[in-house]
């Protein structure tokens, strides 16, 4: 294919290795950011085989290991202790796999230090109201009046709030609370686990080591009741919290204000037309679900490679869409179905839910091939994505080695 000008909408995860891959095919790039600044949004993620994969092709997977925390599995426990979800990285015919903890700025920071090194254009202060077909081309409208010069191709990567696709229809009821604490060493935390514990279905709190000293903690709340948590005060959320976990005190004695938490919202919505006439929209501006199997910058990151693996293959642009979604939909509704499905059991008003999840289907998971799809869900591997993709799988061993020279020279470099 020619050489396309092409816009960006959004400084995500989708977004950035987007214009890497792209600018590196040739073409030329514009990033449109809504920030006077591109910042990431939120606490901790967890890249998985299928992201760091990706990653792998960009050339910064050692980098971004380096910076994370290694996951073997996840533990979660319900009030009797009882383990009602498992899943482990060791069940994965995959050498030495596991999943990464990483705060979302590491990651953020390494892709958009690329796209500065490769001098990819970005503007920010531009929040895309709209867009428009001017003959052969795409401009994009913005909120302060302008709109921009007219694009071969625009790929809104602008995540849930994206004004690009018909807006959500409400919110999950179901949020969560997000905070970046240390690593409590206090407390009998096992580094290598993403571990959560339930209250039936109603009450969830998790912690995700992110390296560097650092654990991600949650806390599950309706969005309804977010006011009311304000007006509780601090000190009765924490008896809460300890309640249902009496190790996390070591964890919640570090949050003394409303403001060291983030309360996240999340609508499940997949945009009935992933591609139009020169626009395409990856990304959650695509598929957009709660967090419940942990796949969104993952989801994010095998968009931005199928799109330029799409378009490097074929002849035209209206070709290379249709094949980016041959590539990509597939997946895609398997893992919204998969992410629709297992939300219940673990955020839910309702009782029924919850046992369902503690007396059928955790035990049941544990039996013959199912402790292995349960890995493959996990993992984001469900659905063979990296064949469909022409990816290989991770080289875990010698990633995890660039990882621990890479720490090395820093530590060095911060000693002297």
């Amino acid at each position: 294919m020619r050489k396309l000008d092409i816009a960006i909408a959004g400084c995500g995860i989708a977004g950035l290795a987007a214009a890497l891959l792209l600018h590196r095919q040739g073409h030329c790039v514009t990033l449109y950011e809504r920030f006077e600044a591109p910042q990431p949004v939120g606490s901790g993620l967890m890249i998985q085989p299928t992201g760091l994969a990706v990653l792998a092709k960009l050339g910064l997977a050692a980098e971004v290991m380096a910076a994370g925390a290694p996951v073997d599995a996840l533990l979660g426990l319900n009030t009797e202790g009882e383990p009602v979800l498992e899943a482990s990285y060791a069940d994965l015919a995959m050498p030495q796999a596991f999943g990464l903890g990483i705060h979302r700025a590491n990651l953020f920071g390494a892709l958009y230090a690329a796209v500065q090194a490769e001098g990819i254009a970005i503007h920010t202060g531009h929040a895309v109201e709209g867009s428009s077909l001017e003959g052969e081309a795409r401009m994009l409208a913005f909120s302060h009046g302008s709109q921009s010069p007219p694009h071969d191709l625009v790929i809104d990567a602008a995540g849930l709030g994206s004004t690009l696709v018909p807006k959500a229809a409400e919110w999950l009821p179901f949020g969560a609370l997000w905070a970046t604490v240390q690593w409590p060493d206090a407390g009998p935390f096992d580094r290598r686990l993403l571990e959560q514990r339930y209250a039936r279905a109603e009450q969830m709190v998790g912690l995700l080591p992110l390296g560097e000293g650092k654990a991600a903690f949650f806390w599950s709340l309706m969005g309804a009741d977010h006011t009311r948590w304000h007006e509780r005060g601090m000190a009765a959320w924490r008896d809460e919290v300890c309640q249902l976990w009496p190790a996390c005190e070591a964890v919640v004695t570090q949050l003394r204000e409303p403001e060291q938490l983030t309360f996240a919202r999340y609508a499940h919505r997949t945009t009935r037309k992933a591609v139009g006439e020169r626009i395409v929209h990856i990304g959650d501006s695509w598929h957009a679900a709660s967090p419940q199997l942990g796949q969104g910058a993952n989801m994010a990151l095998l968009d931005a490679w199928g799109l330029a693996q799409a378009i490097g293959a074929a002849n035209d642009l209206p070709a290379a869409l249709r094949h980016f979604l041959h590539l990509r939909k597939g997946h895609v509704q398997l893992y919204q179905w998969l992410t629709w499905t297992f939300t219940p059991p673990f955020q839910s008003v309702s009782v029924w839910p919850a046992v369902f999840r503690d007396h059928f289907m955790a035990p049941g998971s544990r039996l013959g091939p199912f402790r292995r799809m349960k890995a493959a869900t996990l993992s984001g591997l469900l659905g063979s994505p990296l064949a469909r993709l022409g990816l290989e799988a991770p080289d875990y061993p010698s990633l995890a080695a660039s990882a621990s020279s890479i720490r090395a020279r820093a530590s060095s470099l911060a000693q002297s």
